[in-house]
């Protein structure tokens, strides 16, 4: 088994880790490894690339556009 070592936890984050832990009928090194393992345990949700970018820019105001009109596609180069 691998183990890990943090550095600088908040002294609340570690009270806090402890009494979760005590609640809970553990050490607070085993109430971590469960705290990782529901983390990671939930797959990621796909998410829509264009939907990602329009909640993360939505407070913003958004912005208007001017698009040009379209036009026809250019018919392909011929090489005969």
């Amino acid at each position: 088994m691998a183990s890990i070592t943090i550095r600088n936890l908040d002294d609340t984050l570690k009270r806090r880790l402890r009494i979760r832990a005590a609640e809970h009928g553990r050490s607070m090194e085993e109430e971590a490894r469960e705290i990782l393992r529901q983390a990671i345990a939930k797959p990621a949700a796909p998410q829509n690339l264009g939907e990602a970018i329009h909640r993360r820019f939505a407070a913003l105001g958004g912005v208007e556009l001017d698009l040009p009109p379209r036009e026809p596609m250019p018919d392909p180069p011929r090489f005969d």
